[in-house]
């Protein structure tokens, strides 16, 4: 009965934390965001151009979500007209070998799920 409940207790904590995961940068843009911002620095026109779909609403929104969470830093340049460039924070910066496993995992199962064979 107890390693029952340690082991409820577990799921519920990993759950949890699954969950808050998602929260951060679940949703259809937030991960291709990220995406466009490992290898460098974008301007807002760059991301929305690599983004086929997104509209300019939606990227204004998923940034400023993605900065709140502390994975998006806006700088503004001060000049006219003005410049502002997003890049990844440190925690950004942290959540690459999430992408890359993402990345891998597709490659090698992208053949036996239903989504690649219709």
């Amino acid at each position: 009965m107890k390693a029952e409940l340690e082991q409820n207790n577990a799921t519920n904590r990993l759950t949890c934390e699954v969950e808050t995961t998602i929260k951060i940068i679940g949703g259809r843009w937030k991960v291709l965001i990220i995406r466009e911002l490992i290898s460098e620095t974008k301007r807002f026109g760059e991301l929305q151009r690599a983004l086929y779909g997104i509209t300019q609403k939606m990227l204004t929104q998923q940034l400023r979500e993605l900065e709140e969470d502390g994975i998006v830093h806006r700088e503004i340049h001060a000049q006219i007209p003005p410049k502002v460039e997003y890049s990844l924070t440190p925690l950004g910066e942290s959540l690459k070998p999430i992408l890359y496993a993402m990345h891998d995992w597709a490659v090698q199962n992208l053949s036996h799920t239903n989504d690649h064979n219709s």
